[in-house]
């Protein structure tokens, strides 16, 4: 017998809602439908073109009126910013000339020297380039923990060549308590690489070639010129330096940079070096930092700095005794 071909049975289909018949369209509704959209689209351009009119062409910046132009006043809200009359000006304009005048920095600078013209450079060392040594690690550290340290350093390296070649763990070893003293280790060793190999084992007696040796920044560089070898190329601004100056109202500088290039142009150069030792002196002995001992100070008449600790009276700008 044939077998008959099984014959596949779908799903039943789901029976749902009949459709709504359509509805045949009126005979006048199909220009009325044009109409309308052609309205509405003739709107919708008309509103774009009202858009685009009222648009300027060319964006531009609103213009803001100076404060100073402004009506005070309620409903302005700002006030016109108030003005400094010159006479107002006067008072500190005066201050600063008399604080520099050339008979009271004459008479600071006496004074200082009678006080403290037997100081010198604080830092041990027989040569330049141990002053130079000295003067880097002296970097954030007293002068007193350097003179501690130098005089075995110098004897197992005494010279750029042999500082140069110096292992950097036993640099740091001994130069361990002056503070820093990897990047320190680091700045002695290329000193001394730098001096053997571009100036014969010689320190530079120039500013500028002084600035090439690693560690010797302008301060370093001025202190090392002057002591070693009489040189006044600047003014040694330390930190005693940058606070005495600015409270006697000699520089206004806020860097130590800055402060030098003010003094240079108040002290006369031949005092640069020396006027340099004698107010390092006054500020460890005297101007201190905190509570300034200003009962015992020599210039007390002479200075107004706000921070002073105590007043003799009236001032003596002029230097007067």
């Amino acid at each position: 017998m044939a077998e008959r071909n099984p014959v596949k049975q779908g799903k039943p289909a789901k029976r749902g809602k009949p459709a709504k018949p359509r509805q045949a369209a009126r005979p006048d509704a199909a220009p009325a439908q044009q109409a309308g959209k052609t309205a509405a689209a003739g709107s919708v351009a008309a509103g774009i073109r009202r858009k685009s009119d009222s648009k300027p062409t060319s964006p531009s910046k609103p213009k803001i009126q100076p404060i100073a132009k402004l009506k005070a006043g309620p409903k302005a809200g700002l006030k016109p910013a108030p003005r400094v009359s010159a006479a107002a000006k006067r008072p500190a304009a005066a201050g600063r000339r008399a604080a520099l005048a050339p008979e009271r920095v004459a008479e600071l600078l006496r004074r200082l020297h009678a006080e403290y013209g037997d100081a010198r450079c604080a830092l041990d060392h027989s040569s330049a380039w141990e002053l130079l040594v000295a003067t880097i690690l002296s970097a954030q550290c007293t002068d007193a923990r350097v003179n501690q340290v130098t005089p075995r350093l110098f004897a197992e390296y005494p010279t750029p060549q042999a500082m140069a070649a110096a292992p950097i763990e036993a640099l740091e070893s001994l130069i361990r308590t002056t503070g820093f003293y990897h990047n320190k280790a680091k700045s002695i060793q290329g000193a001394g690489r730098v001096i053997s190999r571009d100036f014969g084992g010689r320190v530079p007696q120039t500013m500028e070639e002084l600035l090439t040796v690693p560690g010797a920044a302008r301060k370093t560089a001025n202190v090392v010129l002057g002591v070693a070898f009489g040189k006044a190329e600047g003014v040694v601004v330390d930190t005693h330096v940058f606070r005495i100056a600015r409270r006697l109202g000699l520089a206004r500088g806020e860097t130590p940079q800055k402060v030098e290039q003010e003094l240079m142009k108040v002290i006369p150069r031949e005092h640069w070096i020396g006027f340099s030792h004698e107010l390092i002196h006054h500020g460890r002995a005297v101007c201190v930092a905190r509570r300034p001992r200003c009962a015992d100070c020599l210039l007390e008449k002479l200075c107004s700095a706000p921070d002073k600790s105590w007043q003799s009276g009236a001032m003596d700008p002029a230097g007067s005794e």
